[in-house]
Order: structure tokens, then C-alpha cells, then sequence
């Protein structure tokens, strides 16, 4: 039967087709196609803030969920000034809603490695949408100014008993031996305050795979019922050995002092299940707050080295009171939604409408067990998309495709005939991912059309998320 549909849509162009449509509560985990060093904040005002790695701009996303933070709205928060000794390489990122003030702490050089320091914005607004993060200067331990990325904050106790820590990841020295975790006191979320302090290095055969250098980064803090974890990623980034490690506190002790620190002597979350490579992560809640989260990047394929995508999973807690990462969930599986997160219309490729040289296929690894490929600019694939108020709404496009010239395959979305956002196709490392667009959609029947516009790509489904964002927050 499957074939002979596959035959079917082969031999006959069909403008639109209404069946293939179902809402779902489950999602394929890429939430975004490419990116790393994903760092994810659930605001009080319901807002998901997300910022990672670009290397050249420090670009703020807000999703009202976890599933789509791709399809959040992006502003640039900071371009650094050409020339400037933080103008290169802006790796890791992290938002904080601190003292009643947003700051941004970003690694960032001249162009030369051995120069990255920490450094901070901050931005007195409500909204860190609005008002602007300014340069506030570097973050670092006056007697020990050395090589640091991966700044974070550790905040212990609340109320008047709050205290601030620096966690970051940098070199003993001045040479490119290994790096360590490090962690000292601050006196405001921009300040460091006393002498650093070293928490972990390198030291179990996991950690120093692919090295040298042998590697320590990533830091991120996760409390629970008193516990305090620092979860860190180890072994080379470019290698597929990279995995998390656990630093556990004692409850109670002072987190400046190292033999209140014990590590976990294997990692937590590796490599498995075709998943190559989860790290550097960071931790968030459901939107109705019951479940925990583990955003992390992972590598795209085997070999694929910096070549990341952003995913996203759920975890649980140990009778030992320690976070459970359990094993990565590859993209080619779909979870169901984080609890609260609105459901999704998923159309299928199988249903949709075929023009030009569109074909299908099938397909055992697509949603629906069948694809459809997008060779050129004349083929179409449309798909009828039915919801019942206004507004612009995220769509998730789960594709494949290859590296092409020129940054890929990028396919033009129309939305009845207009216009509506190029989207770009990052390789998806042979594998399946999600593209995301905001598509402005009319109560009752639209029709959603994809045509590749650069290169060539393979469409499996097209999700739309049924909130609409429109009119959560009204157009300006």
C-alpha cells in the first residue's frame, strides 16, 4: 500500500491535498539546526530567552516554548566594536536576570585564542528585548587574569543570605596545557571579588580522550532540595569523545573550598543511540513547570567535529538525589512535547501537494514513512494549513540535506502565494533535522508552500505549533 502510494504521488501533480493533517503532542529533538553552547532561560514573564554561540554578535531568541526555540524571535543584543580586544570569537553566551538587571557574560578575543577573556553586559530593563546591554568590562581574578571561557553564575542561598560565584573554564598558565574548572567569589553579578579557586581538572581517562589539550568547560550549575551540581563537559569539543561530567557539593559546605567538590567517576551523559558528542548544556523547566530539561548541543554525524545542532530532553532525578541525564534521544525519534507546551498540526509529506519536478518517496526514518524531494526551484510541495484565529505562527520543517555552496540549501516559504521567509537549510549532518520559520496565517485555510530556492533538499513533514504568537504579543 505504501508503495503504491509512493507511485502515486510520483506520477501525478496535485496542487493541494486536505488529509495528512493530525495534532500531536510529540516533537523530533532539534530545536535548533545549528548552533552550540546553548544557554536557556524560563523568565517570570513566560518568555524561554535563549542565546548561543555565533562567534561574531551576541544574538537574543525568545520561544514561548522549549520544542521551537528556533523559531523564537531573534534580535542582535551586542556587536562588538571592530579592533577591540573582545571583537573575535564570541563563544558561550549566557543570559542572568540578576540583582533586577539582565547581564550577558561572553568569551571573546582579538583573534587570538590565547587572549580570550570573560566579559559582561548588562541591561537595566525589564525587557531584555528593550533598553541595550552595554559593555560593563571583563570579568577575572586581578592576580590570576589568564585564559577563561565558559563564565557562569552560581548563585547559593536567597533573601540577604544570596551569594554570587564566577564558575568558568580556563589555564593555569599561559600556555595551552589543559584547562580547569575554576570558581571565586563576586561581589555583584560583575565582579569578581577574591582569588580564584580550582574545583576540577582533567584527570580520569574520559576526560582527557582526544586531548591533548585535555579539556574542562561548559560549567553549569543545577540545584535541587539543597543540592547543588556543576555540571561540565570534558574531552575534546572536536572530538567524538565529548560527554558531561558531574561536580557534586556537599549540602551545607562552602563551594570555595575543593574537598567540598566530588566528581563523578564516569559521565553522565555520553555518546549513544546515534547521538554523537552531547555537551555543553544548560538546564530549564516545562512550561507548566513540573518537568526538567536538558538543552545541549551534540555533533551532527561522526567526524562532524564543531559541526553542531541544538537539542532538547527531558531528565529525572536518582534516589541519590542526583540528576538522571539517561541516554541522548536521536532526532529520528519523536518525545512528546515538554508538559504545558501547546500541541503541534503536523502535516505530512504524503498528503501534501506536489508541483514540477517534486517527487515522493518512501521512507523508513520520516514521521510518516515517506518524503518528499525538492530537486530545484520549480518543485513544490503545499501543504493546507487550517487553524482557527490569526496570527503568525511557528512552523517547524523537519528536512534533510547535504552541504551545498554558498552556506546550503535554503528553501522560499509562501503562505497563499505571498511571501513569507527564506529559510535556510543547514547540513543536517545525513540525518534528519528542523528548519523554522514564522509564517502569518488567516483564520481558517491557508496554503503553506516550500520550494528549494538554493541546492536541493528532502521535506518530511511541516509542524505547526497551535499558539499563535500574534496574539500573545501584538505586532509593533
Amino acid at each position: 500500500m505504501r508503495r503504491s502510494l509512493g507511485m502515486l504521488l510520483v506520477a501525478a501533480t496535485v496542487l493541494v491535498a486536505r488529509a495528512g493533517a493530525e495534532e500531536v503532542g510529540d516533537f523530533y529533538n532539534v530545536v535548533a539546526p545549528n548552533g552550540a553552547d546553548p544557554w536557556v532561560h524560563r523568565h517570570s514573564d513566560g518568555w524561554y530567552y535563549a542565546v548561543y554561540t555565533t562567534g561574531g554578535d551576541v544574538t537574543l531568541r525568545r520561544s514561548r516554548t522549549i520544542s521551537a526555540l528556533g523559531g523564537g524571535e531573534a534580535i542582535v543584543a551586542w556587536r562588538p566594536l571592530a579592533g577591540t580586544p573582545f571583537s573575535r570569537n564570541l563563544w558561550a553566551p549566557e543570559l542572568h536576570f540578576l540583582k533586577g538587571k539582565w547581564y550577558i557574560h561572553v568569551a571573546a578575543d582579538d583573534g587570538d585564542n590565547a587572549r580570550h577573556r570573560m566579559y559582561v553586559l548588562e541591561n537595566p530593563s525589564p525587557d531584555p528585548f528593550e533598553g541595550k546591554f552595554l559593555l560593563k568590562g571583563k570579568v577575572a581574578d586581578r592576580e590570576a587574569d589568564r585564559w577563561a571561557i565558559d563564565g557562569t553564575v552560581l548563585v547559593m542561598g536567597e533573601g540577604d543570605d544570596e551569594r554570587l560565584y564566577y564558575v568558568w573554564s580556563g589555564w593555569e598558565g599561559f600556555e595551552n596545557v589543559d584547562q580547569r574548572i575554576y570558581i571565586a567569589p563576586m561581589s555583584d553579578p560583575r565582579t569578581i571579588s577574591g582569588p580564584r579557586v580550582e574545583l576540577s581538572r582533567p584527570t580520569l581517562d574520559w576526560e582527557k580522550a582526544a586531548g591533548p589539550p585535555t579539556i574542562n568547560e561548559g560549567p553549569q550549575a543545577l540545584q535541587r532540595d539543597g543540592k547543588t551540581f556543576l555540571v561540565y563537559s570534558a574531552a575534546g569539543s572536536w572530538s567524538d569523545f565529548y560527554c558531561l561530567g558531574l561536580l557534586s557539593l556537599e549540602p551545607g559546605a562552602d563551594p570555595l573550598d575543593p574537598k567540598s567538590w566530588t566528581k563523578s567517576p564516569r559521565p553522565v551523559f555520553e555518546s549513544g543511540d546515534g547521538v554523537v558528542a552531547p555537551g555543553h548544556c544548560s538546564f530549564t523547566k516545562s512550561p507548566d513547570g513540573s518537568q526538567d530539561w536538558i538543552v545541549f548541543h551534540a555533533a551532527k554525524k561522526p567526524g562532524s567535529g564543531w559541526s553542531r545542532s541544538i537539542r532538547a530532553q527531558p531528565f529525572s532525578w536518582g534516589e541519590d538525589g542526583a540528576p538522571a541525564f539517561g541516554r541522548p534521544i536521536p532526532p529520528d525519534r519523536p518525545i512528546p512535547l515538554p508538559a504545558g507546551e501547546p500541541g503541534r498540526l503536523r502535516l505530512e509529506a504524503e498528503a501534501a501537494g506536489l508541483e514540477g519536478r517534486a517527487r515522493g518517496f518512501d521512507d523508513p526514518a520520516c514521521s510518516g514513512g515517506f518524503k518528499v524531494n525538492l530537486p530545484d526551484s520549480k518543485a513544490v510541495v503545499s501543504f493546507q494549513v487550517e487553524v482557527d484565529d490569526p496570527g503568525v505562527y511557528v512552523a517547524s520543517i523537519r528536512y534533510h540535506a547535504d552541504p551545498a555552496p554558498g552556506g546550503g540549501p535554503r528553501l522560499s516559504v509562501t503562505v497563499d502565494g505571498r511571501p513569507a521567509a527564506p529559510v535556510s537549510l543547514p547540513d543536517s549532518g545525513e540525518r534528519w533535522s528542523n528548519a523554522f520559520a514564522r509564517l502569518p496565517l488567516k483564520a481558517g485555510s491557508n496554503v503553506v508552500s516550500l520550494a528549494a530556492e538554493v541546492g536541493l533538499a528532502d521535506v518530511d513533514c511541516l509542524d505547526i505549533v497551535l499558539d499563535p504568537l500574534e496574539r500573545r504579543r501584538p505586532r509593533r
